[in-house]
């Protein structure tokens, strides 16, 4: 019998859930191969640092991501109010040809926390606007009922900071997302090795993107290929349900029956 358990956004179907960026890489010929490994069905790109004039020189890092084989979703990285997402997301649009954004609106350039009043803000003009979008927030339930409310298909709360590997911070609030909103929940930021990725799949996330720790890691290939097989496993294991965790001890045979 066929596995159906896909990963629904937007009316669109995914047999991977696992997203790649595409920044950080040391060459692009490596971020090919990374991507390739991952078994990646949607590839981020920071808009505001392609250059499209480049394109079909080599130099360019869309010569790299075949748009046939990938989702190529272009994301507003950089863009620290509403007005300059807007403005990069609309460009995408026409640049790139698809309605579909990564919605980042930056409020603190320390730890790069999302701006919930921004995001929120962009969120429903965009919406509006028939983009398909995908909102970078903090790992606040108020707030991802909400962007979910205005018509994003998902959400995406942050594990912690970006590009800090420290994984998830707070496994409670996303959990509370979980029970919150009915749109897939796609934990992004932060996840630093393959465990953190099996922990947020555990938790129920229906999908994960990852860039620093991929991009980041000794070696990429290898960290994109273990980053496919903890996501794998921990949606495995999340449909598989666990046992309850217990105080004390509890014997794996029975202990009826046995010859004294």
């Amino acid at each position: 019998m066929e596995d159906r358990d896909v990963l629904q956004i937007a009316g669109r179907e995914f047999r991977s859930r696992l997203f790649l960026g595409t920044g950080k890489y040391d060459t692009f010929e490596r971020m090919r191969e990374a991507l390739e490994r991952s078994g990646t069905e949607v590839v981020t790109v920071a808009v505001r640092r392609i250059h499209l004039d480049e394109a079909g020189s080599g130099k360019c890092l869309l010569d790299y991501v075949d748009p046939k084989r990938y989702l190529i979703l272009p994301n507003t990285a950089g863009c620290h109010t509403a007005d300059e997402a807007l403005r990069t997301a609309r460009l995408a649009r026409e640049a790139l040809g698809t309605p579909w954004v990564k919605l980042e609106v930056i409020g603190d350039p320390k730890t790069l926390f999302p701006d919930n009043e921004g995001t929120l803000e962009a969120a429903r003009i965009l919406v509006r606007e028939g983009f398909v979008v995908l909102p970078y927030c903090l790992d606040d339930p108020v707030l991802a009922r909400k962007l979910q409310d205005v018509g994003c298909p998902a959400v995406m709360p942050l594990a912690a900071p970006i590009g800090s590997g420290l994984g998830i911070r707070n496994p409670h609030n996303i959990s509370i997302i979980l029970e919150t909103v009915q749109v897939p929940v796609i934990v992004d930021a932060g996840v630093g090795t393959a465990s953190d990725a099996a922990v947020a799949m555990e938790l129920g996330c229906h999908g994960l993107l990852v860039n620093t720790g991929v991009a980041g890691a000794k070696d990429p290939v290898r960290m994109a290929e273990a980053m496919r097989l903890a996501v794998e496993a921990g949606r495995h294991a999340f449909l598989a349900g666990r046992i309850p965790k217990k105080r004390y001890a509890s014997a794996s045979s029975p202990t009826q029956g046995l010859i004294e």
